[in-house]
């Protein structure tokens, strides 16, 4: 499966190098910060993946091809958690067809959501009583995945993908998602064929990119206050989103008035409706809609867009992964502002309250169909028709057309000159 020309890296969490053979357990040497607070490693891939990449390819200390980045396992993959859209009738049989193949033809361990267990409509098909005693069940929030889960199969649309992100606020496994939804535009697999698209991937013929997550820390003033004097209240709220973070004005009528920090250092004071600050696969959902320019998800970035600003002078800018940005309601403000994560989590924020957005330690493997750029400029075409236009007609259609109205203005000048 693997080259001799190539280095296969392990990923595998608490790995101490004893358990495989033939695999570089050490820190990899591709990872340029691992601190907590800054964009440094290519992440963790659950329990059995591996990435493999060329090793005369790349050098990640200059530029990384994010076609080098590709998944196989060290040995086969055991769980899979499958996620489902929610009130989509249309996604029934495709969940039955699925879990029932990875339960009796793959031997896999197929976790679902508690909830599904108790949706009345997957009684209906015959053959969803013999796989359901079998399934294994969480609730979100109460029972903890990490370590539990190989890889992730999504069926439905984009949320889906929010979803999985949610559910694992540190190491994310490999996911596939099938295009159940309606736009569809982080979702390249098709379900017509699923059970050969899967083995390709339990087999380890897959490519991945690698989609970049902003970690965000709600700081209250009243939490720094108690602190301060010593009594510990509730730690910091902590999100890991994978589209964008917004602050807006809320209900209030008046214009947002929010100071913006990086690193430290006062950038300006946004005016406007509000502010998205996103990743690279976000600047295809709310901020392109603001005016941001689409960036693909391999580039390590970080995408800042205000909400109708004040002034027309304030455009979109995209600033290095790594650093801090430090948003607070400047202490003029009339109002409040208002925060959100992955449209979920919307919370108030306070003069005084600040919050703190930098990129995550941990992306999320998105599994490719063909490949980094195929999919993504795929997706462009297919759900924001992107440059899509009447092409002009070419000269020679033309020339006839050309020729006649020229002479029928030169008569036309003509007789207008006698005449006179």
């Amino acid at each position: 499966m693997v080259a001799e020309s190539d280095t296969v890296i392990c990923l595998e969490r608490h790995c101490q190098g004893a358990h495989h053979e033939g695999v570089d357990c050490s820190k990899p040497e591709y990872e340029i910060n691992n601190n907590s607070d800054n964009f440094g490693t290519n992440g963790e891939y659950g329990r059995n993946a591996v990435m493999v990449r060329k090793s005369n390819a790349i050098q990640y200390r200059t530029i990384q091809d994010p076609a080098s980045q590709r998944l196989t396992w060290y040995k086969p993959p055991l769980t899979v958690l499958v996620i489902k859209k929610v009130r989509d009738a249309t996604v029934y049989s495709p969940f039955v067809k699925l879990v029932q193949w990875l339960i009796q033809e793959k031997r896999m361990v197929v976790f679902v959501e508690a909830a599904v267990m108790d949706d009345p409509h997957l009684e209906q098909f015959s053959e969803f009583p013999s796989v359901k005693d079998r399934l294994m069940t969480f609730r979100l929030g109460k029972d903890d995945l990490t370590d539990k889960i190989d890889f992730i199969v999504c069926l439905g649309g984009d949320g889906t993908l929010l979803y999985a992100s949610q559910l694992f606020q540190q190491s994310v496994p490999p996911v596939m998602a099938f295009h159940l939804g309606s736009l569809g535009f982080l979702t390249p697999f098709l379900f017509d064929n699923f059970q050969e698209q899967v083995n390709n991937v339990l087999e380890g013929h897959a490519a991945l990119t690698l989609r970049s997550r902003l970690r965000c820390i709600v700081m209250k003033q009243s939490d720094s206050v108690a602190e301060s004097e010593g009594n510990k209240q509730n730690k910091p709220s902590s999100f890991l989103v994978l589209n964008e973070v917004v602050i807006d004005r809320g209900p209030s009528p008046y214009l947002s008035n929010i100071d913006l920090f990086l690193d430290g250092k006062h950038i300006t004071s946004v005016q406007g409706d509000g502010l998205i600050v996103s990743t690279p696969t976000g600047s295809t959902a709310y901020a392109v809609a603001a005016g941001a320019s689409m960036i693909h998800p391999s580039v390590p970035a970080i995408m800042v867009t205000p909400i109708c600003p004040h002034s027309l002078s304030f455009r979109p800018i995209v600033v290095p992964a790594g650093v801090e940005l430090k948003i607070s309601v400047s202490p003029e403000s009339r109002n409040t502002s208002w925060v959100s994560f992955d449209g979920r989590c919307r919370q108030e924020l306070l003069h005084g309250d600040s919050l703190r957005v930098t990129t995550s330690i941990y992306p999320v493997p998105s599994i490719c169909a063909q490949d980094q750029i195929s999919d993504w400029f795929d997706s462009l075409a297919e759900c924001l028709h992107w440059n899509v236009r009447k092409r002009q007609k070419h000269m020679d259609e033309l020339e006839d057309l050309t020729r006649s109205s020229s002479n029928d203005t030169l008569d036309s000048i003509g007789r207008e000159s006698i005449s006179k």
